[in-house]
C-alpha cells in the first residue's frame, strides 16, 4: 500500500513538473528572441536620447546657454553668412564619428553638476569663469587636433591663392606642416574672447 502510494506521488510530481516548467528549447529560444528584442529597444532608446542631446535646440535649452555664447555666435560667420551653410552647436563642440561623440557625451556629463550647482546661472558668473571655460575647450580641441573643424574645413581643399596674403602664409606654414592646428590660431572664431592675457600667442 505505501508503495503504491509513494509510486503514484512520484508520478504526480512528474507530471506536475512537465506540465509547469517549460521545455529547454523553448526556454533557450525566448530567452535569445526576448533578449534580441530587448537589446533593439535599448539601443534604440539610446541612440533617439544621444541624438536629442546632439540638437542646437537640446543645447540652448538652458538660458546660460542660451543668452550666453549662443547669443554670440549669432553675429558671426558660423551663424549667417553668403553661402547660407550654418554651423549649429554640436557641429563645433560633437565629433561626428561614434565614438568620438561618446566619448565627448561622457565629458561632457560633468556639465550637468554646473547646471544643478549654479556654476554660470548669472551673466555675471558665466563672465568670471570664462577664461577658464575657454581654456578647457581650446585644450580639447588642440588634443584632437581641431577634429570638430576639420569636419567641414579640409586642408586638402582649401584654395590658398583667394586667401589674404597673411592667412595663406600662415596655413602654409603652420597648418599644412602639422606644427598647429586650427584652434591655436582661430580661437573666438564664433563665440567672444576672455582676457587672453598668459595665452600662447595672444601676448
Amino acid at each position: 500500500m505505501t508503495s503504491l502510494i509513494r509510486k503514484t506521488w512520484v508520478r504526480a510530481m512528474t507530471i506536475w513538473t512537465a506540465t509547469t516548467s517549460p521545455a529547454k528549447h523553448l526556454s533557450i529560444g525566448f530567452l535569445t528572441l526576448g533578449g534580441f528584442v530587448a537589446g533593439v529597444i535599448f539601443w534604440g532608446g539610446f541612440n533617439t536620447a544621444l541624438e536629442v542631446t546632439n540638437t542646437e535646440a537640446f543645447c540652448i535649452g538652458c538660458h546660460e546657454m542660451e543668452e550666453n555664447v549662443y547669443t554670440e555666435l549669432q553675429t558671426t560667420i558660423h551663424y549667417s553668412n553668403r553661402s547660407g551653410v550654418r554651423a549649429t552647436c554640436p557641429d563645433c563642440h560633437v565629433p561626428h564619428e561614434w565614438t568620438d561623440k561618446i566619448a565627448r557625451k561622457m565629458q561632457a556629463s560633468k556639465e550637468v553638476w554646473g547646471k544643478l550647482f549654479g556654476t554660470i546661472n548669472t551673466r555675471e558668473k558665466f563672465l568670471a569663469n570664462r577664461r577658464r571655460l575657454a581654456g578647457h575647450e581650446w585644450e580639447r580641441l588642440k588634443a584632437n587636433n581641431s577634429l570638430e573643424c576639420r569636419n567641414c574645413h579640409s586642408s586638402e581643399s582649401m584654395d590658398i591663392t583667394v586667401q589674404s596674403v597673411r592667412a595663406s602664409k600662415a596655413h602654409q606654414k603652420f597648418l599644412f606642416t602639422g606644427e598647429k592646428t586650427c584652434i591655436e590660431c582661430h580661437k573666438g572664431i564664433a563665440h567672444q574672447l576672455p582676457d587672453m592675457t598668459g595665452v600662447p600667442g595672444w601676448e
